[in-house]
């Protein structure tokens, strides 16, 4: 049996139809820069992220980067945020001559711990980037707790976690002072190609940022600042506002999967075996996981290379996000961390392994991922 890690090709195929009849309308009309759709998807995405303000822009690197860029961060400042987190997080300050400040992440989450943040803190520090990670907010209250105490912003990196809420029923995105989601493909909600948003509660931040998206110009070709092309085509917001529609019923699929995962791991005995360890939801009621949208199935297995060769040989597609903590990459040298620096994330990137997930994936293809995983340790 294959079983793929992301099927986006039996996702589309009932979609088809209206996805090419959306992709005709904005041909028709040809307004492929900025057009009536992405003005609609800014609208709908930041209702359905209970925000105010949606701002599309090019891809969720991209949001992250002007979210910054709109709270005037540069050279001298730092920004706090977590070493096990896909590149973009820290690369975007990095860009902009500011300095990534990391701390250890939760050792059941995989979020920043913010229990660490205060020791953190300096005088040059301007914000803090917690990341929503495999699609669980981090643990907000604390976080924004210390960052009201400090005056610092927040930035919420949802890339992972469109539709997540924290334990108040608040949505990822609109805790902090700005959010930034991510619609490449393979996300719960993904164009067909890269897109992103910035969402906020904060009128004049949302201005700043629809202004940093065209080059800081107001009129056109006069520049108010100097910002830089972030713009959504129209294109993916045609598509997306198709898949929006979607989207609950696929996070229904998704926690549907991860309950079956849990009950087949639960009969297998691997949990006590051989010390597998489950993703952890931090709110359920009466069973059910409320804060979750399983963008990523993550376990944590003893000889994760091995297991991953002998799945892949089984047809079993996995990945891992991160084989490698930020602080030990070879780009972050300079900001002086050594091993043993975070070793919360440093144990993380050794044994972490995202399992196949998604909407279309059967029960059947699932009991063959656990029964596979079994067959490993049982050898």
């Amino acid at each position: 049996m294959r079983v793929p890690l992301l099927d986006l090709a039996a996702q589309h195929a009932p979609l088809r139809q209206e996805l090419l009849v959306a992709m005709a309308r904005v041909l028709e009309r040809s307004a492929f820069i900025l057009g009536e759709e992405v003005a609609e998807l800014e609208a709908q995405v930041a209702a359905y992220c209970q925000a105010a303000y949606g701002i599309g822009v090019s891809s969720g690197t991209d949001a992250l980067l002007v979210a910054l860029m709109a709270l005037d961060i540069g050279p001298g400042d730092e920004v706090i945020t977590t070493p096990f987190t896909f590149f973009a997080t820290a690369g975007s300050i990095s860009r902009l001559g500011a300095r990534p400040v990391f701390v250890d992440i939760e050792p059941q989450t995989y979020t920043l711990d913010a229990a660490h943040l205060e020791a953190a803190i300096t005088p040059r520090t301007r914000a803090i980037i917690p990341v929503h990670l495999y699609g669980q907010c981090a643990d907000m209250a604390p976080i924004l707790a210390v960052a009201a105490r400090h005056g610092l912003a927040v930035i919420e990196d949802a890339a992972q976690a469109i539709g997540a809420a924290y334990s108040d029923g608040r949505r990822a995105g609109s805790m902090g002072t700005l959010g930034c989601l991510s619609f490449f493909p393979s996300k719960n909600l993904g164009g067909l190609g890269d897109g992103g948003m910035v969402v906020t509660q904060d009128a004049a931040l949302a201005e700043r940022v629809r202004l940093l998206r065209v080059h800081g110009s107001q009129p056109k070709y006069y520049h108010q600042t100097i910002g830089g092309n972030f713009r959504l085509d129209t294109l993916q917001a045609a598509t997306l506002l198709v898949k929006l529609h979607h989207l609950d019923r696929w996070t229904a699929a998704r926690r549907a999967c991860a309950q079956t995962y849990e009950k087949l791991f639960a009969a297998s005995g691997l949990v006590e075996q051989v010390g597998l360890r489950l993703p952890t939801a931090r709110y359920r009621a009466c069973g059910v996981v409320y804060d979750h949208v399983y963008h990523q199935f993550v376990i944590a297995v003893p000889q994760r290379e091995a297991l991953r060769a002998f799945l892949h040989q089984r047809g079993i597609e996995t990945a891992v996000y991160y084989p490698l903590p930020l602080h030990l990459q070879p780009c972050y040298r300079d900001l002086g961390y050594g091993p043993g620096a975070f070793p919360v994330a440093e144990r993380a990137s050794q044994e972490v392994l995202a399992l196949p997930m998604g909407p279309t994936l059967s029960a059947e293809q699932q009991a063959y991922v656990v029964d596979t995983i079994r067959e490993f340790y049982r050898r």
